[in-house]
């Protein structure tokens, strides 16, 4: 499939995980991808592997709970490519806390990077997915529709991206412009290697995040995100797709 031929898409969170599987699904099938991470080796090593298999696509280093960096990170996009047509929202942080015990500082960085950078990223691009009719989809998560034991920060941060991006839905239904957001449940990414539990964590709500079909790899969640994406998805907007082999069944 060459749905993204000619097409511009901005890929956030890309140097890992599901926002890397969707770079590099989005430049398999045509697109030109400006990939943005925080990671700067881990952005370029995906964008040598895009260009290594045939596509295109450039990298960028961005904070994206940095106002100032959002803003010159989608104005180099479009200066670079003259225009852009999707945005793909990957980048994120988690972090398990006492709700007790949890200090504002910790609970401040992950609202900045989950919510706040997410909306900064929605806002910055808007005007120019309102010239090309394009979309938006967001990382939301299963703990923005189940409650996620010492997850009080994440979880917040989630449902916040659930409403955010219905919200865009509606406005901007009219004007051209879709978004959506997915819900992944168990995928196998880095996100998960180095968290801690604090002291308190009763290990047995474990099974409440965990597929009954096993674990997948970030392609099931990027293979989702494509479709969205694209012209495909067309009638389609204000959507949470649940990709959790079931977990909240």
């Amino acid at each position: 499939m060459q749905r993204f031929l000619d097409k511009v898409v901005l890929v956030t969170g890309a140097g890992s995980g599901i926002g890397q599987a969707s770079a590099q699904r989005i430049g398999a099938e045509g697109g030109t991808v400006f990939c943005v991470d925080l990671n700067e080796a881990a952005v370029e090593a995906t964008v040598a592997g895009i260009v290594a298999a045939g596509g295109k696509a450039v990298g960028r280093v961005c904070d994206i709970s940095r106002e100032e960096d959002v803003r010159a990170c989608v104005a180099a996009c479009v200066e670079q490519h003259g225009s852009l047509y999707a945005l793909i929202n990957m980048a994120g942080v988690l972090r398990f806390d006492d709700t007790g015990q949890i200090k504002l500082a910790q609970w401040q960085k992950v609202i900045d990077v989950n919510l706040t950078g997410t909306m900064l990223l929605c806002r910055e691009v808007l005007p120019h997915l309102l010239a090309s009719r394009g979309s938006i989809v967001n990382a939301a998560s299963t703990a923005a529709l189940s409650g996620l034991p010492c997850g009080v920060a994440y979880s917040a941060s989630k449902g916040g991206v659930l409403a955010l991006t219905r919200s865009i839905a509606i406005e901007y239904a009219k004007r051209g412009v879709r978004a959506n957001c997915v819900c992944p449940g168990e995928i196998k990414t880095g996100m998960t290697d180095n968290v801690e539990f604090p002291e308190t964590m009763d290990y047995s709500l474990i099974s409440r995040i965990v597929s009954p079909t096993g674990a997948r790899g970030p392609e099931a969640v990027a293979n989702v995100i494509a479709l969205l994406a694209s012209e495909e998805g067309a009638h389609i907007t204000g959507e949470d797709i649940r990709v959790d082999g079931g977990t909240l069944s």
